[in-house]
Protein backbone atom coordinates (compact mmCIF):
# COMPACT_ATOMS: atom_id res chain seq x y z
CA UNK A 1 0.00 0.00 0.00
CA UNK A 2 0.99 3.60 -0.52
CA UNK A 3 -0.36 6.28 1.79
CA UNK A 4 -0.45 10.00 1.21
CA UNK A 5 0.08 12.66 3.82
CA UNK A 6 -3.32 13.92 4.90
CA UNK A 7 -5.11 10.75 3.82
CA UNK A 8 -5.55 7.50 5.70
CA UNK A 9 -4.63 5.40 2.68
CA UNK A 10 -4.84 5.10 -1.07
CA UNK A 11 -5.00 2.18 -3.48
CA UNK A 12 -1.61 0.82 -4.44
CA UNK A 13 0.00 3.08 -7.03
CA UNK A 14 2.17 1.44 -9.67
CA UNK A 15 5.39 3.17 -10.64
CA UNK A 16 5.46 4.22 -14.29
CA UNK A 17 6.64 7.01 -16.53
CA UNK A 18 3.22 8.57 -15.97
CA UNK A 19 3.95 8.77 -12.27
CA UNK A 20 1.26 9.57 -9.71
CA UNK A 21 -1.75 11.89 -9.97
CA UNK A 22 0.10 14.87 -8.54
CA UNK A 23 1.97 17.84 -9.91
CA UNK A 24 4.85 17.32 -7.53
CA UNK A 25 5.41 14.73 -4.80
CA UNK A 26 7.94 12.88 -2.68
CA UNK A 27 7.96 9.15 -2.10
CA UNK A 28 9.27 8.12 1.32
CA UNK A 29 10.30 4.54 1.95
CA UNK A 30 9.28 3.36 5.40
CA UNK A 31 11.43 0.27 4.87
CA UNK A 32 14.51 2.40 4.23
CA UNK A 33 13.87 4.53 7.31
CA UNK A 34 13.66 1.30 9.31
CA UNK A 35 16.79 -0.09 7.68
CA UNK A 36 18.76 3.09 8.44
CA UNK A 37 17.68 2.91 12.09
CA UNK A 38 18.81 -0.71 12.30
CA UNK A 39 22.14 0.20 10.72
CA UNK A 40 22.72 2.79 13.44
CA UNK A 41 21.75 0.20 16.05
CA UNK A 42 24.29 -2.23 14.62
CA UNK A 43 27.04 0.41 14.85
CA UNK A 44 26.46 1.68 18.39
CA UNK A 45 25.35 -1.63 19.86
CA UNK A 46 22.59 -2.45 22.35
CA UNK A 47 24.16 -0.53 25.23
CA UNK A 48 23.62 2.88 23.62
CA UNK A 49 20.11 4.35 23.36
CA UNK A 50 19.13 5.86 20.00
CA UNK A 51 17.03 9.03 19.91
CA UNK A 52 16.19 9.78 16.25
CA UNK A 53 15.73 13.46 15.46
CA UNK A 54 12.39 14.10 13.75
CA UNK A 55 12.31 17.88 13.97
CA UNK A 56 11.40 20.03 10.94
CA UNK A 57 8.78 17.46 9.91
CA UNK A 58 11.48 14.77 9.97
CA UNK A 59 13.64 16.79 7.59
CA UNK A 60 10.53 17.02 5.38
CA UNK A 61 10.05 13.26 5.24
CA UNK A 62 6.91 13.60 7.37
CA UNK A 63 7.34 13.43 11.13
CA UNK A 64 4.23 11.43 11.94
CA UNK A 65 4.83 8.58 9.49
CA UNK A 66 8.56 8.52 10.18
CA UNK A 67 7.93 8.46 13.95
CA UNK A 68 5.47 5.61 13.60
CA UNK A 69 8.05 3.63 11.68
CA UNK A 70 10.78 4.35 14.22
CA UNK A 71 8.49 3.48 17.11
CA UNK A 72 7.75 0.15 15.44
CA UNK A 73 11.51 -0.42 15.19
CA UNK A 74 11.92 0.02 18.92
CA UNK A 75 12.94 3.66 19.26
CA UNK A 76 12.20 4.68 22.84
CA UNK A 77 13.05 8.36 22.36
CA UNK A 78 12.44 10.93 19.64
CA UNK A 79 13.78 14.48 19.46
CA UNK A 80 11.93 17.54 18.18
CA UNK A 81 12.76 21.21 18.17
CA UNK A 82 9.63 22.75 19.66
CA UNK A 83 6.51 21.97 21.63
CA UNK A 84 4.16 22.15 18.65
CA UNK A 85 6.13 19.40 16.92
CA UNK A 86 5.87 17.20 20.00
CA UNK A 87 2.15 17.87 20.43
CA UNK A 88 1.51 16.86 16.80
CA UNK A 89 3.23 13.52 17.41
CA UNK A 90 1.27 12.88 20.59
CA UNK A 91 -2.02 13.69 18.87
CA UNK A 92 -1.07 11.20 16.15
CA UNK A 93 -0.68 8.51 18.80
CA UNK A 94 3.11 8.42 19.24
CA UNK A 95 3.89 7.03 22.70
CA UNK A 96 7.71 7.20 22.91
CA UNK A 97 9.53 9.68 25.11
CA UNK A 98 9.87 12.97 23.22
CA UNK A 99 12.63 15.46 23.98
CA UNK A 100 11.97 19.11 23.07
CA UNK A 101 15.42 20.52 22.33
CA UNK A 102 14.90 24.23 21.68
CA UNK A 103 11.73 25.46 23.33
CA UNK A 104 11.06 26.38 26.94
CA UNK A 105 9.15 29.56 26.26
CA UNK A 106 6.63 30.45 29.00
CA UNK A 107 3.60 30.14 26.72
CA UNK A 108 4.55 26.58 25.66
CA UNK A 109 5.08 25.02 29.08
CA UNK A 110 1.54 24.03 29.94
CA UNK A 111 1.10 22.20 26.63
CA UNK A 112 4.54 20.64 26.94
CA UNK A 113 3.71 18.87 30.15
CA UNK A 114 0.06 18.22 29.34
CA UNK A 115 1.33 16.13 26.41
CA UNK A 116 4.08 14.41 28.32
CA UNK A 117 7.03 16.07 26.61
CA UNK A 118 10.47 16.45 28.18
CA UNK A 119 12.19 19.85 27.93
CA UNK A 120 15.82 20.69 27.41
CA UNK A 121 16.74 23.63 29.62
CA UNK A 122 19.41 26.09 28.53
CA UNK A 123 20.01 28.25 31.60
CA UNK A 124 20.12 27.93 35.36
CA UNK A 125 17.21 30.37 35.58
CA UNK A 126 15.07 27.93 33.61
CA UNK A 127 15.74 25.21 36.19
CA UNK A 128 14.30 27.48 38.87
CA UNK A 129 11.35 28.40 36.65
CA UNK A 130 10.60 24.74 35.93
CA UNK A 131 10.84 23.95 39.65
CA UNK A 132 8.27 26.64 40.44
CA UNK A 133 6.03 25.48 37.60
CA UNK A 134 6.16 21.89 38.86
CA UNK A 135 5.35 23.01 42.39
CA UNK A 136 2.29 24.93 41.17
CA UNK A 137 1.14 21.89 39.18
CA UNK A 138 1.69 19.57 42.10
CA UNK A 139 3.67 17.10 40.03
CA UNK A 140 7.29 16.10 39.52
CA UNK A 141 8.77 16.93 36.14
CA UNK A 142 11.90 15.67 34.39
CA UNK A 143 14.31 17.74 32.34
CA UNK A 144 17.58 17.57 30.43
CA UNK A 145 20.19 20.29 30.84
CA UNK A 146 22.23 21.47 27.87
CA UNK A 147 25.78 22.67 28.31
CA UNK A 148 27.26 25.13 25.84
CA UNK A 149 30.62 23.41 25.50
CA UNK A 150 31.70 25.51 22.55
CA UNK A 151 28.87 25.79 20.04
CA UNK A 152 28.04 29.29 21.23
CA UNK A 153 24.28 28.92 20.86
CA UNK A 154 21.88 27.51 23.44
CA UNK A 155 23.22 26.07 26.66
CA UNK A 156 24.67 26.76 30.09
CA UNK A 157 28.20 28.22 30.36
CA UNK A 158 28.21 28.66 34.14
CA UNK A 159 30.85 26.99 36.26
CA UNK A 160 30.17 23.59 37.81
CA UNK A 161 29.55 24.95 41.30
CA UNK A 162 26.69 27.14 40.11
CA UNK A 163 25.20 24.26 38.12
CA UNK A 164 25.35 22.00 41.19
CA UNK A 165 23.65 24.65 43.31
CA UNK A 166 20.86 25.19 40.75
CA UNK A 167 20.16 21.47 40.50
CA UNK A 168 20.21 20.88 44.26
CA UNK A 169 18.01 23.93 44.90
CA UNK A 170 15.16 22.59 42.78
CA UNK A 171 13.16 20.11 44.85
CA UNK A 172 10.20 19.52 42.53
CA UNK A 173 11.99 18.46 39.34
CA UNK A 174 14.24 15.58 38.35
CA UNK A 175 17.52 16.17 36.53
CA UNK A 176 17.36 13.29 34.05
CA UNK A 177 19.82 14.13 31.26
CA UNK A 178 22.95 16.12 30.47
CA UNK A 179 23.75 17.01 26.87
CA UNK A 180 25.74 19.21 24.54
CA UNK A 181 26.04 19.83 20.80
CA UNK A 182 29.18 19.66 18.68
CA UNK A 183 30.04 22.54 16.38
CA UNK A 184 32.60 20.86 14.10
CA UNK A 185 32.17 17.12 14.54
CA UNK A 186 33.08 16.39 10.91
CA UNK A 187 36.27 18.44 10.93
CA UNK A 188 39.14 16.14 11.86
CA UNK A 189 41.62 18.91 10.99
CA UNK A 190 40.62 20.80 14.14
CA UNK A 191 40.57 19.91 17.84
CA UNK A 192 37.29 21.63 18.67
CA UNK A 193 35.34 18.42 19.24
CA UNK A 194 37.98 17.06 21.63
CA UNK A 195 37.97 20.39 23.44
CA UNK A 196 34.18 20.32 23.74
CA UNK A 197 34.25 16.78 25.12
CA UNK A 198 36.90 17.75 27.67
CA UNK A 199 34.94 20.82 28.81
CA UNK A 200 31.76 18.74 29.08
CA UNK A 201 33.53 16.03 31.09
CA UNK A 202 34.92 18.54 33.57
CA UNK A 203 31.37 19.61 34.40
CA UNK A 204 30.06 16.03 34.43
CA UNK A 205 32.88 14.94 36.76
CA UNK A 206 32.12 17.80 39.11
CA UNK A 207 28.46 16.81 39.25
CA UNK A 208 29.32 13.16 39.82
CA UNK A 209 31.73 14.08 42.61
CA UNK A 210 28.85 15.50 44.68
CA UNK A 211 26.48 12.65 43.90
CA UNK A 212 24.59 14.16 40.96
CA UNK A 213 24.47 11.48 38.29
CA UNK A 214 22.23 12.09 35.25
CA UNK A 215 20.62 8.89 34.03
CA UNK A 216 21.19 9.89 30.39
CA UNK A 217 24.21 11.60 28.84
CA UNK A 218 24.17 12.50 25.14
CA UNK A 219 26.19 14.62 22.73
CA UNK A 220 26.52 12.80 19.39
CA UNK A 221 24.54 13.30 16.20
CA UNK A 222 25.24 11.48 12.91
CA UNK A 223 28.89 12.33 12.27
CA UNK A 224 30.39 10.97 15.54
CA UNK A 225 28.32 7.82 15.08
CA UNK A 226 29.27 7.29 11.46
CA UNK A 227 33.01 7.80 11.95
CA UNK A 228 33.25 5.89 15.20
CA UNK A 229 34.02 8.64 17.69
CA UNK A 230 33.09 6.28 20.51
CA UNK A 231 34.10 8.54 23.44
CA UNK A 232 31.27 10.83 22.33
CA UNK A 233 28.52 8.21 22.19
CA UNK A 234 27.86 7.99 25.96
CA UNK A 235 24.51 6.48 26.95
CA UNK A 236 22.46 7.93 24.06
CA UNK A 237 23.03 9.27 20.54
CA UNK A 238 20.89 11.65 18.48
CA UNK A 239 21.04 10.67 14.78
CA UNK A 240 19.21 12.94 12.39
CA UNK A 241 20.70 13.05 8.88
CA UNK A 242 21.58 9.34 8.90
CA UNK A 243 18.01 8.30 9.71
CA UNK A 244 17.08 9.77 6.34
CA UNK A 245 20.02 8.18 4.53
CA UNK A 246 22.84 10.73 4.57
CA UNK A 247 26.25 11.03 6.18
CA UNK A 248 28.14 14.21 5.40
CA UNK A 249 31.77 13.76 4.32
CA UNK A 250 34.41 14.42 6.95
CA UNK A 251 37.37 16.74 6.58
CA UNK A 252 40.92 15.74 7.37
CA UNK A 253 42.18 12.31 8.38
CA UNK A 254 38.91 10.82 9.59
CA UNK A 255 38.64 7.19 10.65
CA UNK A 256 36.98 4.75 8.28
CA UNK A 257 33.23 5.24 8.09
CA UNK A 258 31.34 2.62 10.09
CA UNK A 259 27.81 3.53 9.07
CA UNK A 260 26.19 2.79 5.72
CA UNK A 261 22.72 4.20 5.07
CA UNK A 262 20.66 5.01 1.98
CA UNK A 263 18.32 7.92 1.17
CA UNK A 264 14.70 7.21 2.03
CA UNK A 265 13.15 9.99 -0.07
CA UNK A 266 12.65 10.39 -3.82
CA UNK A 267 11.24 13.62 -5.25
CA UNK A 268 9.35 13.73 -8.52
CA UNK A 269 7.35 16.16 -10.66
CA UNK A 270 5.01 15.94 -13.65
CA UNK A 271 5.70 17.40 -17.08
CA UNK A 272 3.19 20.11 -18.02
CA UNK A 273 4.42 20.93 -21.51
CA UNK A 274 6.81 19.66 -24.19
CA UNK A 275 7.86 21.84 -27.11
CA UNK A 276 10.44 22.33 -29.82
CA UNK A 277 12.31 25.61 -29.77
CA UNK A 278 14.50 27.01 -32.55
CA UNK A 279 18.15 28.01 -32.35
CA UNK A 280 18.46 31.42 -30.72
CA UNK A 281 15.28 31.10 -28.62
CA UNK A 282 15.57 32.22 -25.01
CA UNK A 283 14.14 30.38 -22.01
CA UNK A 284 12.90 31.77 -18.72
CA UNK A 285 13.09 35.00 -16.75
CA UNK A 286 15.96 37.24 -17.74
CA UNK A 287 16.69 35.16 -20.85
CA UNK A 288 19.62 33.59 -19.01
CA UNK A 289 19.59 30.67 -21.45
CA UNK A 290 19.56 30.87 -25.24
CA UNK A 291 19.40 27.75 -27.40
CA UNK A 292 22.56 27.25 -29.46
CA UNK A 293 20.65 24.90 -31.78
CA UNK A 294 17.11 23.57 -32.19
CA UNK A 295 16.13 21.65 -29.06
CA UNK A 296 13.26 20.00 -27.24
CA UNK A 297 12.32 21.30 -23.80
CA UNK A 298 9.88 20.19 -21.14
CA UNK A 299 8.28 22.36 -18.46
CA UNK A 300 7.97 20.75 -15.02
CA UNK A 301 5.24 21.40 -12.47
CA UNK A 302 7.71 22.40 -9.77
CA UNK A 303 9.81 25.43 -8.96
CA UNK A 304 11.50 27.20 -6.11
CA UNK A 305 8.20 27.46 -4.21
CA UNK A 306 8.25 23.67 -4.10
CA UNK A 307 11.86 23.64 -2.94
CA UNK A 308 13.98 23.43 -6.09
CA UNK A 309 16.92 25.74 -5.33
CA UNK A 310 16.84 28.84 -7.53
CA UNK A 311 20.59 28.49 -8.01
CA UNK A 312 20.08 25.31 -10.05
CA UNK A 313 19.06 27.43 -13.05
CA UNK A 314 21.43 26.56 -15.95
CA UNK A 315 23.39 24.43 -13.48
CA UNK A 316 21.37 21.49 -12.16
CA UNK A 317 19.74 18.49 -13.79
CA UNK A 318 16.78 16.17 -13.33
CA UNK A 319 16.31 12.60 -14.52
CA UNK A 320 13.98 12.04 -17.48
CA UNK A 321 13.44 8.49 -18.73
CA UNK A 322 16.64 7.37 -17.08
CA UNK A 323 18.82 10.14 -18.53
CA UNK A 324 20.09 13.36 -17.01
CA UNK A 325 18.24 16.37 -18.42
CA UNK A 326 19.88 19.77 -17.76
CA UNK A 327 17.84 22.60 -16.26
CA UNK A 328 17.75 25.46 -18.77
CA UNK A 329 16.95 29.04 -17.83
CA UNK A 330 16.07 30.32 -14.40
CA UNK A 331 14.08 28.18 -11.98
CA UNK A 332 10.70 29.92 -11.60
CA UNK A 333 8.39 29.95 -8.60
CA UNK A 334 6.17 27.13 -9.86
CA UNK A 335 7.90 25.89 -13.02
CA UNK A 336 11.26 24.59 -14.17
CA UNK A 337 12.34 24.00 -17.78
CA UNK A 338 14.66 21.15 -18.78
CA UNK A 339 16.35 20.03 -21.99
CA UNK A 340 14.84 16.70 -23.13
CA UNK A 341 16.41 16.60 -26.57
CA UNK A 342 18.07 13.28 -25.62
CA UNK A 343 14.72 11.82 -24.54
CA UNK A 344 12.45 12.18 -27.60
CA UNK A 345 9.84 9.87 -26.04
CA UNK A 346 9.03 12.47 -23.37
CA UNK A 347 5.35 13.44 -23.20
CA UNK A 348 3.03 15.63 -21.16
CA UNK A 349 2.13 13.81 -17.94
CA UNK A 350 5.41 11.93 -17.66
CA UNK A 351 7.14 11.87 -14.27
CA UNK A 352 10.67 13.17 -13.86
CA UNK A 353 12.96 12.63 -10.89
CA UNK A 354 14.27 15.69 -9.09
CA UNK A 355 15.97 13.69 -6.35
CA UNK A 356 16.32 9.92 -6.43
CA UNK A 357 17.26 7.13 -8.79
CA UNK A 358 16.16 5.81 -12.17
CA UNK A 359 18.16 2.76 -13.17
CA UNK A 360 21.87 3.59 -12.99
CA UNK A 361 21.32 7.35 -12.82
CA UNK A 362 20.83 9.07 -9.48
CA UNK A 363 20.73 12.52 -7.91
CA UNK A 364 20.94 12.93 -4.15
CA UNK A 365 20.65 15.86 -1.77
CA UNK A 366 24.40 16.21 -1.40
CA UNK A 367 24.87 16.54 -5.16
CA UNK A 368 22.13 19.16 -5.35
CA UNK A 369 23.61 21.01 -2.38
CA UNK A 370 27.02 21.22 -4.02
CA UNK A 371 25.56 22.76 -7.17
CA UNK A 372 23.31 25.12 -5.20
CA UNK A 373 26.14 26.12 -2.85
CA UNK A 374 24.28 25.06 0.26
CA UNK A 375 24.09 21.97 2.49
CA UNK A 376 22.10 18.77 2.03
CA UNK A 377 20.09 19.46 5.20
CA UNK A 378 18.81 22.65 3.56
CA UNK A 379 17.93 20.83 0.34
CA UNK A 380 15.74 18.34 2.21
CA UNK A 381 14.19 20.83 4.61
CA UNK A 382 13.36 23.21 1.75
CA UNK A 383 10.95 20.76 0.12
CA UNK A 384 7.72 22.65 0.64
CA UNK A 385 4.70 21.38 2.56
CA UNK A 386 2.58 21.75 -0.60
CA UNK A 387 4.55 18.88 -2.14
CA UNK A 388 2.54 15.69 -1.56
CA UNK A 389 4.09 13.01 0.66
CA UNK A 390 3.53 9.43 -0.42
CA UNK A 391 4.65 6.60 1.88
CA UNK A 392 5.63 3.29 0.37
Amino acid sequence: MATVSGNASMPELKASTKGLPYRCWVEVSRAQIASNFRSIRNVVGPGVEIMPVVKADAYRHGAIEVSRTLEEQGARWLAVSNTDEGVALREAGIQTRILVMADFLPFTREAMFAYGLTPVLHSLEEIAELDQFAKQRGSRLRYHLKLDSGMGRLGVRDDAAKIVNAINSSANVDFEGLMTHFASAGNYQAKQTEEQIAWFDRVLDALTAVGIRPAIVHMSSTIPIAYGRRPAWRSMVRPGHSIYGYVSPARGHAPAKLLEVKPALSWRATILSVKEIPAGASVGYGATFRAAEPMRVAVLAAGYADGIPHRLGNTGSVIVHGKLAPIVGAVSMDLTTVDVTRSPETQIGDAVTLLGREGDVSIDAQQIAKLARTISYSVLCSIHARVKRVYV
